[in-house]
């Protein structure tokens, strides 16, 4: 493990020691398992990733609609019309 210092508020102290206390675990503990949730939450797929979900979609779906290319946007603007 590395050691690092970092700083708090007084009330974000105050609560995670609080439960820490109601956890019966360290500080430090509860600080490294938050750390990994919001990595875990946060983790971003690369651009290349992306592309290739979109790649593996395309063409997939059959719309019966012979003018989709030319009218997409028409046919989005009265899908998310009230």
């Amino acid at each position: 493990m590395v050691r690092t210092q970092i700083q708090l508020t007084e009330r974000q102290y105050e609560a995670l020691k609080e439960r820490a206390q109601d956890r019966d675990v360290s500080m430090a503990e509860l600080i490294r398992e938050s750390v990994e949730l919001y990595l875990a939450s946060s983790a971003e797929r690369s651009v290349s990733e992306r592309r290739q979900s979109a790649l593996a979609v395309a063409g997939r779906f059959e719309s019966g609609l012979r003018d989709l290319a030319e009218r997409h946007d028409d046919y989005l603007d009265e899908a998310f019309s009230p």
